[in-house]
């Protein structure tokens, strides 16, 4: 087997995708040493054709193929999307429309968050050869057994979508997952620029003085991870970030009596870039400071007790309606729900809201009751007696 490594081969292939209902997409890559992922190869295929491309070939340009990418005529099938999706969007290559078949199997009673072998083993009967799983992709040449194994993630998924999705329009689901797919298109979900890293942590105090050197120092890590090319877990830990922002050490002794940042980092090639965002930030706090929105407290006392009851309950309608508990609603969804009959939650609104959210808030006001029936969960309601007249 042999991948296509020229952009003129690359272009006749695409001619193949264009007109297609479908294409079903995967990349390898790898990221462990970098900010950014590096591509290393990426595997298509749709109804009657099929290819491992090589984006490290010498004078590749993938143009041909961002473009099908780009062409909201063609549906764009993955398994477990949101890392090939940031990639294509690096690229510039949003993939719209676009089917998660992870996402969609959540809604068709395939549990949470199956795995692409595992799904293949449940609907197509066929167990994949995961013993190039550890492979390094970035070297070359790849071997015929690794590119198989490869396009294996694109060929089974090219039968297995049409299948996923019509067991999801029968039972009247598939708009129940579209919402989801649409969210991980959202260019706002892979924002790389450095002034909105913050968001990605949580600021634990609101005085404008922490939140601004918060930023500041978030912002310098982002930045240089990006310069780098480099995790950003290399340059500075997320556990830093809390203990620099209460502190805000202006000078070196002052940088290096924290417990959160690497012994001698002041005389490290970071320390003086930090220190200078740091007092920059601190220059004007009010100004820099993002504005964070308090969390509403707790006026519900048993807000706790309330959480446990929901989490019993959407298992047992996550059951009844043979979809995964995770796609209903999440424990954050709970805890609001817990403390506000009107929480701006999905669970509370459209199908969620009828699987789910509707009784959460009937077992609130003690119309439903969970009974333990052999080791299954019932919801029953709860008959109340008339009032003496």
């Amino acid at each position: 087997m042999q991948p296509i490594t020229t952009t003129a081969a690359l272009a006749d292939f695409c001619k193949q995708l264009k007109g297609q209902p479908y294409v079903v997409v995967d990349t390898e890559f790898m990221r462990e040493t970098t900010y950014w992922p590096k591509l290393c190869l990426i595997q298509v295929a749709a109804p009657n054709c099929e290819a491992c491309i090589d984006p490290l070939a010498e004078g590749i340009d993938l143009t041909p193929l961002l473009d099908i990418l780009r062409d909201e005529t063609v549906q764009k099938v993955f398994h477990a999307a949101r890392q090939d999706v940031e990639i294509f969007n690096n690229l510039g290559a949003m993939p719209r429309p676009l089917f998660d078949t992870q996402i969609a199997s959540m809604a068709a009673g395939y549990g949470e968050q199956i795995a692409y072998d595992a799904l293949v083993r449940q609907m197509l009967k066929i167990d994949l050869d995961k013993s190039h799983r550890f492979t390094d992709w970035a070297r070359r040449p790849l071997s015929d057994a690794q590119l198989t194994y490869a396009l294996a993630d694109v060929t089974h998924l090219c039968t297995l979508y049409p299948m996923l999705r019509e067991r999801l329009e029968k039972a009247g689901r598939l708009a129940w997952v579209e919402e989801e797919m649409a969210a991980l298109t959202d260019p706002a979900l892979y924002d790389v620029d450095p002034e909105n890293a913050w968001k990605r942590l949580k600021p634990r105090k609101h005085a404008a003085k922490y939140l601004a050197v918060f930023k500041a120092v978030a912002a310098w890590r982002e930045r240089t991870a990006q310069l780098r090319d480099q995790p950003r877990g290399r340059i500075l830990k997320d556990d830093a970030m809390d203990e620099l922002a209460s502190q805000a050490p202006t000078d070196a002794a002052a940088l290096d009596r924290l417990r959160g940042v690497p012994k001698g980092f002041s005389g490290s090639k970071f320390g003086p870039d930090l220190l200078a965002a740091i007092r920059e930030a601190l220059k004007n706090p009010e100004a820099y400071a993002p504005v964070v929105e308090r969390e509403r407290p707790a006026h519900n006392p048993a807000a706790g007790a309330v959480v446990e009851l929901l989490k019993v309950l959407l298992k047992a309608r996550s059951e009844d309606a043979g979809v995964a508990s995770k796609l209903i609603a999440t424990v954050s969804d709970l805890e609001k729900i817990a403390n506000d009959d009107n929480a701006d939650v999905g669970a509370l609104t459209g199908w969620r809201k009828d699987a789910f959210g509707a009784d959460a808030l009937k077992l609130k006001r003690g119309e439903l009751a969970l009974v333990l029936d052999g080791t299954r969960v019932r919801v029953v309601e709860v008959r109340r007696a008339p009032k003496a007249g």
